[in-house]
């Protein structure tokens, strides 16, 4: 695996264009690593064998690292630029990655036209935004301790004919528990 690391770092450095990678090359080299670190764990740290294997370790976490870089520069560069990647050149986690930043490169550059238009997306998706909790506002029948909220606030210690908000996910065992009931809001 070091050589044919190495020979994909050297590529990347030297050349412009994104060179080729195995689908399972990133997994391979994962693997390496794990099984470096592991063997040098079992050597006494004085011996030459430990020595080199510390030194080994230390030069394919380098090229790792600079080989990832360099093809994420290319990788950026190509799909801002519009150009098609072919698939055959990338590793199995890189062409899942580009797939996701090509889809927000085309609808960045479809939002920048319509700008340039006068036009604005009136609803833009908020993908991965926070989902909003709702919160319900019970009495409570019985004395309850602080409780740790669904939203991982405290709430509490409540008294018989206390009145408060909570998040909805509380409210339904403290409902069913018999400890509270549902306060009803016109």
């Amino acid at each position: 695996m070091y050589y044919e690391l190495y020979a994909a770092w050297r590529f990347e450095l030297e050349n412009t264009e994104l060179g080729s990678l195995p689908s399972d090359f990133y997994a391979r080299a994962a693997d390496y690593l794990r099984r470096i670190k592991e063997e040098n764990r079992m050597l006494d740290k004085k011996t030459v064998k430990a020595t080199l294997l510390e030194n080994e370790l230390e030069r394919v976490k380098c090229m790792l690292h600079e080989l990832v870089w360099a093809r994420y520069k290319k990788l950026v560069a190509s799909v801002t630029e519009s150009q098609k990647i072919p698939s055959d050149l990338l590793a199995v986690e890189e062409e899942s990655m580009c797939a996701v930043f090509l889809s927000f490169a085309e609808s960045y550059q479809k939002f920048a036209e319509k700008l340039l238009l006068g036009q604005v997306l009136s609803q833009v998706s908020k993908v991965g935004a926070k989902k909003v909790r709702k919160r319900v506002a019970l009495r409570f029948i019985k004395n309850i301790p602080a409780v740790i909220g669904a939203d991982m606030k405290t709430y509490g210690p409540f008294m018989v004919e206390d009145v408060a908000s909570v998040p909805v996910e509380n409210a339904k065992i403290l409902v069913k528990q018999g400890l509270a009931e549902v306060v009803e809001v016109s």
